[in-house]
């Protein structure tokens, strides 16, 4: 099955390389972010790429050499290798293959390589082979003669948008890399064209942006990695002088291996993290064991095993990872089908000018009661008198507006507004709808609301009556006692989950959507003992983060782990 899909993908593939425009040299000029020497030497450290190798045996592969900032140190590399293990520089012409799409480009980077073996001894017509055979212009995406028995594949991809590729080319690329969905960015086909290229055992190391792994458009990679594929180090390095020049890329080191997921190193690296410290660093990963440790430049732990799935992984300091991870282990989920417990959000209008209202003369029961975020302010519900002009029955079907009078003249007032919504257009029978249905069983049941967008995680109780604003979350429960549940998820431990999964926006602020709450740990209810349930549903009530976080570190025990949970340090690493 895998053959024949990749067979097809090949005859698209062809089909859409048949006639391509070529990508602006201004946006490939713009993807260019040249990496700092000491930074591709931890890369390589990091990938096993070293001198102690027979590298001239082993297949490397830069798919975006830019001037030849790696291929300079592969050279000197495979120089040391050849002398170590007694071989002519001739052996290792097909040690690597190194792609770029611009002429400029390619002409310094075969420069840089030819200088480098000179300096190294060999004579000028070896180094000129070697770096006519290494270095070739083409495109690593579109390449239908790209190695697949790579041992490496390393590098610093190109941070081009694919909106800002050529509409054809930009077809090719997704044939070619099926993970490069919606609005996603060309160092994601580089993965993806990496990874599958690689022998079994082989490695990949790259340094770019690391918002493939949380956001949307990384999904289909992360699913790939996952299925086949062991991340063995990341290494964050935000706060890092990582590159000849400044950019706003959040950059990250990840070594991933074609093998079984084991254990997994995790690095944050802090301001001031430079060459010495990578050696320190190199040496902790690769010839010690790494527990977890930290000093004012960087801080490492290592995973017994890497997260799983298509769904965001989780960011943060390798303590509050491990701290992660020991909690997934060893604990349910909040939404449990066992425990009737589930998170959902509030009824989208597509128009809330017009349906949502403090007033409007319509029929009884078609006002119904609508919880907004301002309502939530406090840590109370406080109604704030906004209702939805709500056209749904009981039984989740539009209402006939021929029995409703009052109601199809509110709406008919609003007409243009309405039928302009794509949600309309796509039935125009249905005019007058929300964009979501209401969920009338939801109305009645206790709920806990929270915000979509805050600092801190901020459950409020809604005892009943009230339909949610689609800028509000919402847990509902079979089981739980609703103030105790909230007493937990008002913790440090709970933000700490939050923070971990969720995509933080300028100022600091978190998105508490459903698929980051979902993603929070939860003991079961019926462990916890009277008076815990007592103490964290006062804490709730009071609004006690200190006092619930107390409770919650004790339930989950998690005091003799190492992390930073509601801004207080877990002091200990037993648990990493």
């Amino acid at each position: 099955m895998k053959a024949a899909a990749a067979g097809t993908r090949q005859l698209m593939l062809h089909d859409a390389l048949s006639s391509l425009s070529v990508i602006p040299a201004e946006s490939v000029e713009h993807g260019e972010v040249f990496t700092r020497r000491w930074v591709v030497d931890l890369i390589l450290d990091l990938a096993g790429y070293t001198a102690d190798r027979d590298l001239a045996t082993l297949v490397a592969v830069e798919p975006a050499c830019g001037s030849g900032a790696f291929l300079a140190v592969m050279a000197v590399r495979i120089s040391a290798s050849c002398r170590k293990h007694d071989r002519p520089l001739l052996d290792a012409e097909r040690a690597i293959r190194a792609y770029d799409l611009l002429a400029r480009n390619v002409a310094a980077s075969r420069r840089l390589v030819r200088e480098a073996l000179v300096d190294e001894g060999w004579s000028l017509s070896e180094a000129r082979q070697m770096a006519t055979a290494w270095v070739r212009q083409g495109d690593y995406l579109l390449d239908p003669h790209v190695q697949e028995d790579a041992s490496f594949v390393v590098g610093n991809p190109p941070y081009v948008r694919l909106e800002d590729v050529p509409a054809d080319r930009m077809l090719a690329y997704r044939t070619a890399c099926p993970t490069m969905t919606g609005r996603s960015d060309l160092y994601v086909g580089f993965f993806e064209r990496g990874l599958r290229s690689l022998a079994p055992g082989g490695v990949l190391a790259f340094i770019c942006a690391d918002r493939w792994m949380r956001n949307q458009y990384g999904r289909q990679l992360r699913e790939l990695i996952a299925a086949s594929y062991s991340v063995d180090v990341t290494v964050i390095m935000h706060d890092v002088d990582a590159f000849e020049e400044q950019v706003s890329a959040y950059p990250a080191v990840t070594v991933v291996r074609r093998a079984q997921q084991g254990s997994a190193v995790v690095v944050d690296t802090r301001q001031g993290f430079g060459s010495e410290d990578a050696l320190e660093l190199v040496e902790s990963v690769l010839h010690t064991e790494p527990v977890a440790r930290a000093n004012d430049r960087f801080e490492v732990a290592r995973l017994p095993r890497w997260f799983t799935g298509g769904d965001s992984w989780p960011s943060g300091s390798p303590s509050r990872l491990a701290l992660i991870e020991a909690l997934n282990e060893r604990f349910p989920l909040l939404q449990d089908s066992t425990t009737g417990t589930r998170v959902g959000i509030g009824v989208a209008t597509g128009a809330d000018s017009v349906f949502i209202t403090t007033g409007a003369d319509v029929e009884p029961g078609r006002l119904l009661p609508l919880s907004m975020v301002k309502d939530t302010t406090s840590g109370s519900h406080s109604w704030s008198g906004h209702y939805l002009v709500n056209p749904w029955d009981r039984d989740g079907q539009l209402v006939d507006l021929a029995e409703l009078p009052r109601l199809r003249a509110y709406y008919q007032r609003h007409a243009a507004a309405l039928k302009r919504r794509h949600v309309a257009s796509k039935r125009p029978a249905h005019w007058y709808r929300t964009i979501d249905k209401v969920d009338q069983s939801l109305i009645d049941r206790p709920k806990l609301l929270f915000p979509d967008m805050k600092t801190t995680i901020h459950p409020v109780l809604e005892e009943g009556g009230f339909y949610p604003h689609h800028n509000l979350y919402y847990i509902v429960s079979d089981t739980w006692d609703l103030r105790v549940l909230g007493g937990l998820l008002l913790s440090g431990v709970a933000q700490a989950f939050v923070e971990a999964y969720a995509v933080r926006m300028r100022g600091g602020t978190l998105r508490f959507q459903a698929q980051y709450l979902r993603r929070i740990r939860v003991p079961r209810p019926e462990t916890i003992s009277a008076a815990d349930r007592a103490a964290l549903a006062n804490a709730f009530d009071r609004r006690e983060v200190s006092t619930a976080t107390e409770v919650a570190r004790r339930l989950y025990g998690i005091g003799d782990l190492g992390g930073v949970i509601g801004g207080s340090s877990f002091v200990g690493g037993g648990g990493s």
